[in-house]
């Protein structure tokens, strides 16, 4: 499986240790619906474009916008684009996307796109995310195949680390911290148990008042997903850096001195 590093200009130099597959979380579509960058390295080439919409303005002109990123890819060398779309899908987004994935998909590149835009665009690759507190992963990746066709997913390998009060009626947890997950297994040293429903793994702990459920990702279970990925015919994923910075001397080693 290929893996890519999601990760921000500041960071570039450092998950560079590890890949040249690194997906650029620098560019966004601005108030005036045109591509806007932010502190990337005058000398970036390869990877990926990763274009987000947060706060940006309604895409007046989708062939505008396809313009500017084409130019972009082109001047970088990037081997395609994920759009990192938070807002639910809109009409724009939508005729945006519908217009990039074609003229990408011409020139050898790859547009990858959210699970809620799956079913509305025709052409691009589905991140599913990976982390999950409840049902069976495996069934969820064979669904969205079967949904989306085989080819079309890639694997969101989003780092699970959450802790749920118990009973939890609401299935919602809080995030931890790698600190805060590192300090509540030394402390509290409870048996840690997988899942292989979620690929996961867990534990639970009771202090006066307070019983909780921790579950939480590590590089076997990383490893596990990108397995499991592999089986079902799946073969692109992506790692945020450096949410999974510890993880990545294992699933990655470093790049041999020279080529970065």
């Amino acid at each position: 499986m290929q893996l890519y590093l999601a990760v921000t200009p500041d960071k570039q130099r450092e998950a560079a240790r590890y890949t040249d597959r690194l997906a650029h979380v620098a560019y966004r579509v601005g108030q005036d619906g045109r591509l806007t960058r932010r502190d990337l390295l005058a000398r970036t080439r390869g990877g990926l474009m990763v274009l987000g919409d947060g706060d940006c303005g309604p895409i007046r002109d989708p062939a505008v916008l396809c313009r500017d990123v084409w130019r972009e890819c082109g001047n970088r060398g990037y081997g395609g684009v994920l759009a990192d779309f938070e807002q639910p899908p809109e009409a724009d987004r939508i005729a945006f996307l519908e217009a990039l994935g074609p003229i990408l998909s011409r020139n050898g590149r790859q547009l990858f796109i959210p699970e809620a835009y799956g079913g509305r665009v025709g052409q691009g690759v589905v991140l599913v995310c990976t982390a999950l507190s409840g049902g069976n992963l495996r069934q969820r990746l064979e669904e969205c195949l079967r949904r989306f066709g085989k080819g079309r997913v890639a694997l969101d390998l989003q780092r699970l680390r959450m802790s749920f009060p118990l009973p939890c009626p609401t299935g919602e947890g809080e995030p931890l911290s790698s600190t805060e997950l590192e300090k509540m297994l030394a402390q509290k040293r409870q048996s840690v148990f997988y899942s292989h429903d979620l690929c996961a793994k867990y534990f639970t702990f009771t202090e006066p008042g307070n019983s909780r459920f921790v579950l939480f990702d590590d590089t076997d279970t990383i490893r596990r997903k990108i397995r499991m990925g592999q089986e079902l015919g799946v073969s692109t994923g992506f790692l945020m850096y450096p949410e999974a910075e510890d993880l990545l001397p294992e699933l990655m080693g470093r790049r041999r001195q020279g080529q970065a």
